[in-house]
């Protein structure tokens, strides 16, 4: 069962303080690369004990690439954890280096039978190397493997059977890829195990020429929260977060995002 954590914004050294400052969040996350568990920045250490919960969100450790994760990388996840007191571990499904070489990108998988073998095995190394469970991150897409054996939903439906692996589901990547690649964002909703889901992801983006940029620097479109509505109304998931990354509104502002998520969970 997952750890109950209600609703959440993304920890940013840029909003350390505004994100203390606002009522009513029930968790933070902040991105692993970006802290050292034995030098944790002090507004962490102020959230935490107030009880707030804190997630490490990973961009590096690339389980969805033929190389078996690397043992650097999941022991800072683990320090992580660790340091933070974390009920869970979140990370990506997605390739972001091969051969020696960095994509620069978070790509997705092909969601082919092979694929799925190695990752399933990576996954396990990451479950096993870490103190607390592990959740994986759908992500956004400008473009899909021409060879797909499986949608993504199916892809990672195989995958939680198989590792009793959790699920970060981001409703904002499921808007990307219905408004760039043509796929149905409430389909995928269907077919997804949401009982396996950890907690989810709330964000907004940018169109340019018709194609939906997931730049995490705007008020989510209300199209992201009739799908966190589509969501919360076939399950109810333990924690909805809100990412934001740069061009950071007021304390009001952020405060009226996370409102806008409150209600839009609410009617479901």
């Amino acid at each position: 069962m997952a750890a109950e954590l209600g609703v959440g914004i993304g920890w940013r050294p840029e909003i350390d303080l505004t994100v203390e400052r606002l009522p009513g969040v029930g968790f933070v996350e902040v991105i692993a690369e970006n802290v050292t568990p034995a030098r944790l920045p002090e507004s962490l250490s102020v959230l935490r004990g107030r009880g707030v919960p804190v997630v490490p969100h990973g961009v590096g450790l690339g389980v969805g690439g033929a190389d078996r994760p690397d043992t650097r990388r999941l022991g800072h996840l683990a320090g992580c954890a660790e340091a933070l007191g974390a009920p869970l571990v979140s990370e990506h499904l997605a390739f972001v280096r091969g051969g020696g070489m960095e994509s620069g990108h978070l790509l997705p998988v092909p969601r082919t039978r092979d694929a799925l073998e190695v990752i399933v095995e990576n996954v396990r190394i990451a479950q096993e190397s870490l103190p607390v469970p592990l959740a994986l991150e759908n992500v956004a897409a400008l473009f899909g493997w021409p060879d797909d054996e499986l949608t993504e939903a199916q892809f990672l439906a195989e995958l939680v059977e198989r590792t009793g692996v959790g699920l970060l589901i981001d409703v904002a990547n499921l808007y990307t890829n219905q408004v760039n690649l043509g796929l149905d964002a409430r389909a995928a909703l269907d077919a997804l195990p949401l009982d396996r889901v950890a907690y989810v992801h709330v964000a907004g983006g940018h169109a340019h020429d018709g194609i939906w940029h997931d730049t995490h620097t705007a008020s989510p479109p209300d199209d992201v929260l009739d799908l966190l509505a589509e969501l919360c109304a076939r399950a109810a998931p333990p924690g909805v977060l809100l990412e934001w990354d740069d061009a950071y509104p007021s304390d009001r502002a952020l405060d009226g995002e996370l409102g806008r998520i409150r209600e839009a969970m609410a009617r479901a």
